[in-house]
């Protein structure tokens, strides 16, 4: 397959460790957030069993935030998701699915309470920053909606905690999943969640000052050294096999937070005020009639550009929406809307590509 590259420019930004990623044999971006977004290293099937294995450092600085500061601050993050935040703490982040006044996702951020006045929105690729501001303004809100200089560094993996601890101290380790604090090293302070885009354990560090960025970034590597640590990026293997949701990919403003299967975020019964609010009570009352599940199929190698359906004879089983190679389960798996009538899972289906049929068959997610 030819190959095409990315003419980098000022409207695609980089990051703070961009010069140092690419020495490590960096291979592939990604856009992301109007920013460049590493993808590859070389070879994703290593970076996979590598991910799972050892420690890897990711820079994830496209991760954009958006910050909402002022009296109107938790109002603002209320009315933009359907998840009830009226018991929220400081210093805990919150899935928030992010939906539109149809109900139509529109992301599904990390929300973290800094203060009773200030979050930030850790954001999947979208302009929520523009949807916050337009709201605000429409309500007249006592707010501010801006985009903090914070680039994130991710640090994952099962031996992430070891690295982490050597770094910045035994304190580390009493931080709980989602939970969030400040924690020094050399003489600067960095705002560190417990989260990532894995599901093998790790941190995400809010970087604030570009310089400690940078030096944390190297130490990073110098301390981990007897942990195997290399240079990373979201491994598209794992994360589909683990069931992380790509907004863009794996839904998007026509479907709904009950089709993806974010139920136990959505609060339809109390008094809490959202957009979107009547549009759910009333896909609640009907029900719904596709949700995103898990398949397998019959290939050993999938290239996905566009959405494909999966077929039963002349019947639609559903849309493929993300496909990967997986080395563990060696075959082909991926996150598909499939439609009402064939959750079941008993039905097989066919995908077509390039002329050629696969067969396949629906799972749970996520997929083991």
């Amino acid at each position: 397959m030819k190959k095409f590259y990315i003419a980098k420019s000022r409207r695609l930004r980089s990051t703070p460790y961009t010069s140092r990623i690419e020495n490590q044999g960096l291979t592939a971006y990604t856009i992301y957030n109007h920013m460049l977004l590493p993808a590859s290293f070389g070879n994703i099937e290593k970076e996979y069993f590598h991910l799972k294995e050892h420690v890897q450092v990711w820079d994830v600085a496209a991760e954009r935030q958006v910050q909402i500061t002022g009296k109107d601050a938790e109002k603002l993050v209320q009315l933009m998701t359907c998840r009830n935040l009226s018991k929220a703490k400081v210093g805990r982040c919150y899935y928030i699915p992010t939906i539109d006044e149809e109900g139509g996702m529109l992301n599904d951020p990390v929300a973290l309470k800094l203060s009773d006045n200030k979050w930030w929105l850790s954001l999947a690729d979208s302009d929520i920053g523009l949807y916050a501001k337009g709201i605000a303004s429409g309500l007249s809100l006592q707010v501010e909606v801006s985009e903090p200089d914070v680039n994130i560094l991710a640090v994952q993996g099962p031996k992430s905690f070891k690295l982490m601890e050597k770094v910045f101290g035994k304190k580390i380790n009493e931080l709980k999943f989602f939970g969030f604090d400040y924690y020094n090293f050399k003489g600067n302070k960095f705002l560190i969640a417990r989260s990532g885009w894995s599901k093998q354990g790790g941190y995400e560090i809010y970087v604030e000052n570009r310089e400690a960025g940078q030096n944390l970034y190297d130490e990073l590597f110098l301390a981990g050294k007897e942990f195997q640590v290399k240079p990373g990026c979201p491994n598209q293997i794992e994360r589909i096999e683990s069931a992380l949701l790509s907004s863009g990919n794996d839904f998007d403003s026509c479907d709904n937070p009950y089709e993806c299967g974010f139920d136990k975020y959505i609060d339809v019964d109390s008094n809490i005020n959202y957009l979107g609010k009547n549009a759910l009570i009333q896909i609640a009352k009907k029900g719904i009639n596709r949700k995103l599940m898990g398949v397998k199929i019959d290939l050993d190698k999938i290239e996905m550009t566009e959405e494909k359906p999966l077929q039963n004879g002349k019947s639609v089983v559903g849309h493929l929406r993300s496909a990967v190679y997986s080395p563990h389960l060696k075959k082909v798996v991926g996150i598909a809307m499939i439609n009402k009538e064939y959750w079941d899972k008993k039905t097989p289906f066919e995908l077509e590509i390039n002329g050629k049929k696969s067969k396949g068959s629906i799972c749970d997610l996520p997929i083991v």
